[in-house]
């Protein structure tokens, strides 16, 4: 394998500032209390993103979110609050049909969100970005380092989902899939417990078979952590296996959780996120 693979289970108590930890841990019981105006990106004939922007210092953090979520997700304010007591710049945005942002999700695919990804990378960022990505976003990051080399400094995949969804459908029946195509959509069991399925449309799954990654080398060189729950019931933690041997970075960290799920958004996971974050950060700054 061409990663180092860590099995970082670590005890987090001590892991990092504590009074860093108490103002993230803040944070993620006081989503509902803020009040920002959510601001648009516009660009020539493609739908508006909304997204949210604190100014900061180098290296930034953009964070992706993961299939039909939004920029409102427990990680993605946890980091913002993480950032902000840095003084790191910190992007969050939705995609395309996702959340505040124009557009229908129903027509929606991985290459209208890898083009939201690199809209957000030139037109909200500056200077080198280390890019957060779950589930899908994952996929997206990966997607964003090849098209966007010199302005990715690390990626922080949580649970990442590269080429998962056309993996998953061509797991399904034969019978199956000639029906999913005929009737032009398949209802995947959605993530989140006893919420139903989400309706994909079958130029969803065909779009995204020019997307994939890990048919070979992924020539992506900065620093990578994957960070996947033993449990997660949605997309197998040997994804992040598979995209730790493909990709040619030497510098790659494997991280599972024993008892973590897909969502990864209890308290000691996104604390282990911002740790993560933390270390890479500092790492990327003693190298500046």
């Amino acid at each position: 394998m061409a990663a180092s693979v860590l099995s970082r289970l670590r005890g987090l108590a001590g892991v990092g500032s504590a009074a860093l930890w108490r103002q993230v841990s803040w944070s993620l019981h006081s989503v509902g209390c803020r009040k920002k105006s959510t601001k648009y990106l516009t660009r020539p004939d493609q739908p508006k993103l909304a997204y949210q922007k604190i100014k900061g210092k180098s290296p930034g953090v953009l964070f992706l979110p993961s299939f039909a979520s939004t920029m409102k997700a427990q990680k993605a304010m946890a980091l913002e609050d993480f950032c902000k007591s840095l003084g790191h710049s910190f992007v969050r945005f939705d995609y395309t049909g996702c959340g505040a942002s124009e557009g229908r999700f129903v027509e929606s695919t991985v290459g209208q969100w890898k083009k939201d990804v690199l809209a957000v990378l030139d037109e909200l960022t500056e200077g080198p970005q280390v890019v957060v990505g779950s589930s899908i976003g994952g996929w997206l990051m990966l997607l964003a380092a090849l098209a966007r080399p010199d302005k990715i400094a690390a990626l922080v995949g949580i649970a990442t989902g590269a080429d998962y969804l056309v993996s998953a459908f061509k797991q399904l029946p034969l019978e199956t899939q000639k029906e999913i195509e005929t009737k032009g959509e398949w209802y995947m069991p959605n993530s989140h417990k006893d919420a139903g399925f989400h309706k994909i449309p079958y130029s969803f799954i065909k779009d995204a078979e020019n997307h994939c990654v890990l048919h070979s080398a992924i020539p992506i060189i900065c620093p990578v952590r994957l960070i996947h729950g033993l449990k997660d019931d949605h997309i197998p933690w040997q994804v992040s296996l598979n995209v730790a041997e493909v990709v040619l970075a030497k510098d790659v960290d494997i991280i599972l959780r024993k008892d973590s799920q897909h969502q990864m958004n209890e308290k000691d996971d996104i604390k282990l996120l911002v740790n993560t974050i933390d270390d890479l950060i500092d790492k990327l700054t003693t190298m500046a």
